[in-house]
């Protein structure tokens, strides 16, 4: 996908946000394993939820862009448009994540809520600063931590969701990150932070991330 940005756009990333997901949030988990430090610290579901509404709707205005790399909500289909009704911004693309089955069935035409919907994307943002001069970016965007990908070797930037990673994990070796709310304070995170994380660094090394969800 090629996508030009007006030059009073932002874009920013985010990813497994698990709107009205009971068992991520402290107070309404049922979840007994390991010491809780992969649950949300609220008093309540509510609480969570409008934390995360909050957080995007005071990043993203409504003329920015904002992708969303899967995981999108949970509890329910409603859920779905819910979210998406209290969110400001006019586009969002979504790349679907492991808990999205309704969004990829696509059913009752859900998807139309979004911007767009893919499972995997290469993105290529081309900013114009004037009729000569257009700065280009370029990403390999999927839920789930690639090893290798289209580009690699000419620096494209590959932003992943899935392994709910901490702000002190969330940069992989290479060019790659985990752009999920739980490394970015529940935020979304913003294409010039991004930028300035991957500046200068290697673009050969590839090891995937530690993952959450796998136990010993």
């Amino acid at each position: 996908m090629i996508l030009k940005i007006d030059i009073n756009q932002r874009v920013f990333f985010t990813s497994d946000t698990h709107y009205a997901h009971a068992n991520i949030c402290s107070a309404t988990s049922d979840w007994k394993e390991g010491d809780g430090s992969h649950l949300r610290k609220f008093n309540s579901l509510s609480e969570m939820n409008d934390t995360l509404v909050s957080n995007i709707n005071s990043r993203v205005g409504e003329d920015d862009i904002l992708f969303h790399l899967g995981d999108w909500s949970f509890g329910g289909f409603e859920n779905i448009q819910k979210f998406r009704d209290r969110l400001v911004c006019r586009n969002i693309h979504l790349i679907l994540g492991n808990h999205d089955h309704h969004i990829s069935r696509n059913r009752d035409g859900i998807q139309d809520i979004f911007s767009s919907v893919h499972d995997y994307l290469e993105l290529d943002l081309r900013r114009y600063q004037n009729r000569s001069t257009v700065i280009k970016h370029k990403f390999v965007m999927m839920h789930f931590p690639i090893a290798s990908w289209n580009e690699i070797s000419r620096g494209r930037i590959h932003l992943h969701g899935h392994t709910h990673l901490s702000p002190k994990h969330r940069v992989s070796p290479g060019r790659s990150m985990d752009v999920g709310v739980e490394g970015n304070g529940l935020f979304p995170i913003p294409l010039e932070e991004v930028l300035k994380i991957m500046k200068g660094r290697s673009v050969a090394n590839l090891v995937l991330p530690e993952d959450r969800h796998v136990i010993e």
